[in-house]
């Protein structure tokens, strides 16, 4: 591999990533510094995987915010609801493939997303049911809330 392009992810990866890309177009595989662009590839995949669970953990924290105090709805809660749905969506639409594991994003985040309206609520986490009371068409259906 061309010693250069093996420094050049160390020390700027911009340029490490046009040379790939422009190795990657020439057909010239032999010459892609192939460890590092696996890692990246598997970075991109568990970057967006974290970007849903962590939108859906703050979905969750306000719709239960929402349930346990009506009266404290506010502009900024629905437009948190609504931009998170927003890039869930988004972001499903780039990936398809990650609707498969909603499900699983909406049951492993939901502890978090409890703990998380306890503690910006002040109210105690008995206040908060100890599984999902949303179901996924709740979740995301725009016009839904609690």
């Amino acid at each position: 591999m061309d010693d250069h392009i093996d420094s050049d992810y160390e020390r700027d990866f911009l340029v490490w990533t046009e040379a790939q890309v422009a190795l990657l177009r020439a057909r010239k595989f032999e010459q892609l510094d192939l460890e590092n662009v696996i890692e990246e590839l598997e970075a991109v995949a568990r970057r967006d995987k974290r970007e849903v669970a962590h939108r859906t953990e703050k979905l969750l924290t306000h719709l239960l915010k929402c349930r346990v105090q009506p009266e404290r709805i506010s502009n900024s809660w629905r437009r948190t609801i609504c931009e998170q749905r927003k890039q869930i969506a988004r972001l499903l639409k780039d990936a398809p493939s990650l609707a498969r594991t909603v499900d699983d994003y909406l049951d492993e985040s939901y502890t978090a997303a409890a703990a998380r309206a306890a503690d910006e609520t002040g109210l105690p986490p008995a206040t908060f049911p100890p599984a999902n009371p949303f179901s996924k068409q709740q979740v995301f259906d725009p016009d839904f809330l609690p």
